[in-house]
């Protein structure tokens, strides 16, 4: 029986976009994929900004528990896809164990949005939906989770 491909989105915190990244891909994939999420210097919570604007898709990040990359690698923890979501997470990853694919699809931090509440939540919301349409319509040499689950399954 093959198992079920395993996932870790890692951004800097894993308190917006790797939490976002990995709620969208658990939905649209459902059980066909194991999905998790990590940062080099995880947050205590996930950023609320966030949390409210995935509400408004229907997901409910805000009880999700940011956590380190870091501990997972010491827990030999194997992921067969390694995505890192920031700027300059690529080159702070640790190298998993075993047989791993790496991308790298930077988003802006939405820790960095300024202005009114209004205006970091339209920040926000283009960062959640330029996520989400990257899962859905991923580039032709890019990452396709379709692709893995016809090809691992």
């Amino acid at each position: 029986m093959p198992q079920t491909p395993k996932f870790l989105f890692i951004c800097q915190h894993n308190g917006g976009r790797s939490q976002i990244a990995a709620a969208y891909l658990q939905q649209m994939a459902g059980d066909r994929l194991h999905v998790e999420s990590a940062g080099m210097r995880p947050t205590e919570r996930v950023n609320p900004l966030m949390a409210e604007v995935m509400r408004e898709e229907g997901i409910d990040i805000s009880a999700n528990k940011p956590q380190s990359v870091f501990e997972l690698f010491k827990e030999s923890r194997l992921f067969g896809h390694v995505i890192t979501v920031c700027h300059d997470g690529e080159s702070e990853c640790p190298i998993f164990p075993g047989i791993t694919t790496r991308w790298h699809m930077p988003f802006e931090d939405p820790a960095k949005t300024i202005g009114s509440e209004g205006e970091r939540l339209a920040q926000v919301r283009r960062i959640r939906d330029q996520i989400k349409a990257w899962l859905e319509h991923p580039p032709p040499d890019g990452f396709s989770y379709r692709a893995i689950i016809a090809s691992e399954t």
